[in-house]
């Protein structure tokens, strides 16, 4: 109880503007409880005058009982479902954007070693759970309950035997659907934990079908997948077998105790302690009591289990408890001038093997610097930690001076942008994606981009031009497009320092050429850095700098480095052959 009070605290936080339809919902709920409580008299009522053949009073009180359901119905199907249509409505809304922000903090350490499928399950699913239970349902099946322990309470003014006998009942059947409810939410985590594996799995399903195509991995990946899909079901199973096990233990003893009850009242009305009418207006109570009180507290019980589970999983995240977020100083930088300084780094992925060593270098504003080397040599990891997706383990890294770990999120990547091999496109209009990184872009700004970008005779040519929606991942864009309609995206963010990792990998060579001309022409108003393994992509940088083994060990320009380097004249040889 003292876990749902504190979760249910923490969810109003964030529907707390829309109390006024949480507090309408409650006024509903409350007031037909009222009304309702009155039903039970006026039904013993309605049965006497029908055994005792007072045909106006049944008609009167019939009346009656018809006016007091038509309010409850109005109440709490119409004013109670409006208000908490809002309150739910919002809430979720407030949770979910929270919940998405808070995700965005994650570490990409975490981000990496998580599925994507246990993120999705977390915003959808239990922020549904959770605005669910304060909403509607949880007060529907509180009114239920409240209205029908009035019956209980009304069978105390008429006979207290028959009241203790149905106390005694509640009680049992009420503790047997609490160990029902407890046993069942153990296993209903397991089941959501091997949910979120499914989704993830179905997810690259979905995005790496090409690449399953392609790679004749269709059976096996099916396999895989077949596999988690039957853990998800035996884990399902095994929560329905607890359910059916209690269900089969509680529905016989309800009948036992029905006939209990059948027997008890035969004594009472033999020994002249109640009458027949009583009678039978009290075993018409056994349907709210038995019944419709054990159904409502049954389902009560399973929605505060998944109100609290969903809490636990999505408070996790938003209160930093299960995954590692990315911090940030608090200098802020407005304008930076673009340069910056490798001392001493070192780092690991998995703290096993070091992908930099000691690795120390500068860059001054306004250089365009190319990095090369074979796969492995740290080129890439070079940018991850200067755009701070991961933290270093010893060194430092400086820009315009200042300890990379001092300066707040928006000085570092609001003044970086990173163009990857594969960039990643969103499921939008060419336009909207541009718009992403600038939201008052104008058009001039997007025609010229596009066109240092080389993309703009492309789109030109397409039906609706900048507004045709590219699909998911820019499905329907070749991987050179992507990459420029990227590099688009770069020049319209205007960002001091410009990254390109291998972004021209996938371009012909005319395309290639004429980027390069573009990038050429930024040299004097950005930091530009190259990792290429075409080398023809940075023979024009002031400076190229060759890894291994996570080290520089020769730099140079393109000509000083053919003129000493073995290593390098060997990588330019290879691509020269080919």
């Amino acid at each position: 109880m003292k876990e749902t009070i504190k979760n249910i605290k923490k969810v109003y936080q964030y529907g707390k503007e829309y109390k006024k339809h949480l507090f309408g919902l409650i006024f509903a709920v409350i007031s037909s409880i009222v009304v309702g409580l009155v039903v039970p008299v006026l039904t013993a009522k309605q049965i006497v005058y029908f055994t005792s053949s007072l045909w106006h009073q049944l008609f009167l009180i019939s009346l009656i009982i018809l006016c007091v359901q038509a309010y409850i119905s109005f109440a709490a199907m119409f004013f109670t479902r409006r208000n908490s249509h809002y309150f739910q409505r919002g809430t979720m809304k407030n949770l979910q954007i929270e919940l998405g922000r808070e995700i965005l903090k994650i570490s990409q350490k975490d981000m990496d070693t998580n599925s994507s499928g246990m993120f999705i399950q977390r915003i959808i699913n239990d922020t549904e759970k959770m605005t669910s239970f304060i909403g509607w349902g949880s007060l529907n099946h509180i009114r239920h309950i409240l209205t029908n322990i009035g019956a209980l309470l009304v069978t105390f003014f008429i006979n207290r035997q028959v009241f203790l006998y149905y106390l005694l009942i509640s009680i049992v059947l009420t503790v047997l659907q609490y160990e029902k409810t407890k046993q069942k939410g153990k296993k209903d985590i397991e089941f959501r934990n091997q949910t979120e594996n499914v989704s993830g799995l179905v997810g690259e399903l979905i995005r790496g079908s090409r690449d399953i195509k392609m790679l004749n991995s269709k059976e096996s990946f099916m396999k895989k997948l077949e596999g988690e899909i039957s853990i998800q079901n035996q884990k399902r199973f095994d929560m329905s077998k607890i359910n059916r096990t209690y269900v089969y233990i509680i529905e016989t003893l309800k009948a036992i105790m029905e006939f209990g009850l059948v027997v008890l009242l035969i004594y009472l009305v033999k020994n002249n302690t109640i009458t027949i009418a009583i009678a039978l207006a009290l075993y018409n109570y056994k349907s709210g009591i038995m019944n419709l009180v054990m159904e409502n507290i049954s389902a009560l019980l399973d929605m505060t289990k998944d109100f609290n589970i969903s809490c636990d999983r999505v408070f996790s995240i938003i209160d930093n408890k299960e995954f590692e977020k990315e911090t940030f100083g608090k200098k802020h930088l407005d304008k930076i001038e673009g340069n910056f300084e490798f001392k001493n780094v070192t780092f690991s992925y998995d703290e096993k093997r070091n992908v930099l060593n000691d690795l120390s270098f500068k860059i001054n504003s306004g250089d365009m610097v190319g990095f090369v080397g074979k796969s492995g040599a740290g080129k890439t990891t070079i940018f991850n930690l200067l755009c701070k997706m991961y933290n270093v383990q010893n060194g430092e890294i400086t820009i315009d001076g200042y300890n990379i770990n001092d300066l707040d999120e928006e000085s570092i990547r609001g003044n970086i942008t990173i163009i990857s091999q594969n960039p990643y496109i969103f499921n939008l209009s060419i336009r909207n994606n541009l718009k992403l990184v600038k939201e008052n872009v104008t058009d001039e700004e997007i025609y010229e981009a596009c066109r240092l970008a080389c993309l703009d005779d492309f789109i030109e040519g397409l039906p609706n031009k900048y507004d045709t929606v590219v699909g998911e991942s820019g499905i329907i864009l070749s991987g050179g497009q992507k990459q420029r309609l990227a590099i688009a995206r770069a020049l319209i963010q205007k960002t001091k320092i410009i990254l390109f990792d291998e972004a021209t990998s996938s371009l012909d060579n005319e395309t290639q050429f004429e980027i390069q001309k573009a990038i050429s022409n930024l040299k004097e108003q950005y930091t530009i850095l190259i990792i290429a393994h075409r080398l023809s992509t940075i023979v024009n940088c002031n400076k190229i700098m060759l890894l291994e083994d996570g080290r520089i060990v020769d730099e140079g320009t393109h000509q000083e480095l053919l003129d000493k380097s073995n290593t390098y004249q060997l990588l330019y040889n290879t691509e020269m052959i080919k």
